[in-house]
């Protein structure tokens, strides 16, 4: 396989160019109930179920380090919901855990499954 180096791109009908390092690393969505199951992803090769309301992203090829940025979002039929990084040191090149709850209170007891889940990563890869 070749690699084609570059520092700007454009995809075909964009009027605009970006930069490499402003692509996304990674991106997953999935369905957080029943059994996890990626609906579709980029260098995202799992999602394992911690319990409920708690799953852990598997990255295919690792960031650069643990220092990249993640945005997740979740939304499912029961009204308003959020998702946050449960706990940064759990952060590593290759997973990060995630806690999906109800409302802006947070904390574990107000945890629950999501059926539809995003997350996207941005930083280098190793």
């Amino acid at each position: 396989m070749s690699t084609l180096q570059v520092t700007n791109i454009q995809a075909t009908g964009e009027t605009a160019s970006r930069s490499v390092s402003g692509v996304a690393a990674a991106w997953v969505n999935w369905n957080g109930t029943g059994t996890v199951a990626i609906r579709d992803s980029f260098n995202v090769g799992s999602m394992t179920d911690n319990g409920t309301g708690d799953y852990t992203t598997n990255i295919s090829s690792a960031m650069g380090n643990a220092n990249y940025s993640y945005v997740a979002l979740g939304g499912d039929t029961s009204g308003a919901l959020s998702v946050r990084i449960e706990n940064a040191s759990n952060r590593t090149t290759t997973t990060i855990d995630l806690l999906a709850y109800a409302g802006a209170g947070g904390g574990t007891t107000n945890t629950l499954d999501m059926q539809d889940l995003n997350g996207v990563f941005h930083g280098d890869l190793a």
